[in-house]
């Protein structure tokens, strides 16, 4: 691939971009707001002038619902060899597209697992992708070429290619990512109006649970538009288990000790389901989930803290697999967590105790 046009300058278009223009290839940027278009080749992710002629790939970086006919505009221009999009959502676009009467021998879906809370192109960065799977939804009209084209793609944003059905894909980001998301905003919603002494004993479990609510309210409705029905099912199966757990609380409540066995047996199952789901989330890399022992530091909020911390780390022949960092409500103080293979947490914690450390049962 020696050139490429990437349509829509939001985090992601901007983020394949810069990987793209750091491997060398020629990338034009177009948006339907010159100024982001500006803003991303301002960054170094290409030039916001249009290409002399067709490029070898187009790359398709709209909100789901306008995909098919910003799709179906360049195509239909011929601007490139190959097209592809990256939206959240495959199985409505790429039957649009077809409803339109396409040739789609040269165009391939594809979905990069990536992202964040932030919006535009100055939250982007070339390694965004970097480690992250990129799933490819080819069907057997997909031309080898387009294929390859995605693939180098893919390679050059360092991300991880995943073969899959498109509907199949759909039911799964409904799963792992657009349901999440609502369930952490119906979360953080009971924060908007709670007293002020409540919301300031918030720990880490709160901020992760509610992290990914804070993103952009216009650019998940356009995802969730684009994929309703299997979100909807997720969600109606959780309304179950909520349905159920709040009736095992108010039997806890009650005088009645078979109610009270009851309401503990109601609550240990959804709890151990939990466990039982969490547990299938793929660790490091991607790997089998890996169970490391926590060793916590007791750190000032100052400048170099961490980086003493994972120096000395270092010298202690110790690698950190992880890390947390909690901080405390109302000091100036943070307790950083070190997540470390079992068998050398008790190294790691001894040498952080010889070079000062306070460390943390």
């Amino acid at each position: 691939m020696r050139t490429a046009l990437v349509i829509g300058t939001g985090l992601i278009g901007t983020s394949a971009a810069l990987a793209l223009a750091r491997r060398g290839v020629a990338v034009h940027l177009d948006d339907h707001d010159p100024e982001q278009a500006r803003t991303a080749a301002a960054l170094g992710a290409g030039t916001d002038k249009a290409p002399d002629g067709p490029v070898d790939l187009a790359v398709v970086a709209v909100p789901p619902a306008h995909v098919a006919r910003v799709l179906a505009e360049a195509m239909r221009g011929g601007v490139a060899r190959g097209y592809l999009d990256v939206a959240s959502v495959k199985g409505g676009p790429r039957r649009e597209l077809e409803s339109l009467g396409l040739d789609l021998t040269a165009y391939i879906g594809t979905h990069p697992m990536s992202g964040s809370e932030k919006s535009g192109p100055l939250a982007a960065t070339a390694d965004l992708f970097e480690g992250r799977p990129w799933v490819l939804t080819p069907t057997q009209d997909t031309d080898t070429e387009v294929l390859n084209l995605a693939l180098e793609l893919v390679s050059h944003c360092r991300a991880v290619p995943v073969v899959m059905d498109a509907d199949a894909h759909d039911r799964a980001v409904a799963l792992v990512s657009h349901m999440p998301h609502l369930v952490s905003s119906m979360v953080a919603a009971r924060l908007e109006n709670a007293e002020e002494a409540a919301v300031r004993l918030c720990g880490q479990g709160i901020r992760d649970v509610t992290r990914i609510a804070a993103s952009d309210p216009r650019m998940w409705i356009d995802i969730l538009s684009a994929n309703p029905g299997p979100v909807a099912d997720l969600l109606s199966e959780i309304a179950s288990d909520l349905d159920e757990t709040v009736r095992a609380l108010r039997a806890l409540q009650s005088a009645d000790e078979v109610k009270r066995r009851e309401g503990s047996t109601g609550i240990e199952d959804v709890l151990r389901r939990g466990n039982a789901g969490r547990a299938r989330v793929p660790g490091k890399h991607g790997t089998a989930p890996h169970a490391y022992e926590v060793v916590a530091v007791l750190i000032d909020d100052q400048p170099g803290q961490l980086a003493r911390i994972f120096a000395d780390a270092g010298m202690a022949g110790i690698n950190i697999e992880d890390v947390r960092i909690e901080h405390a409500t109302g000091q100036q103080t943070g307790l950083v967590q070190l997540m470390v293979e079992p068998k050398a947490a008790p190294v790691l914690t001894a040498a952080l105790r010889e070079r000062g450390w306070s460390i943390r049962q």
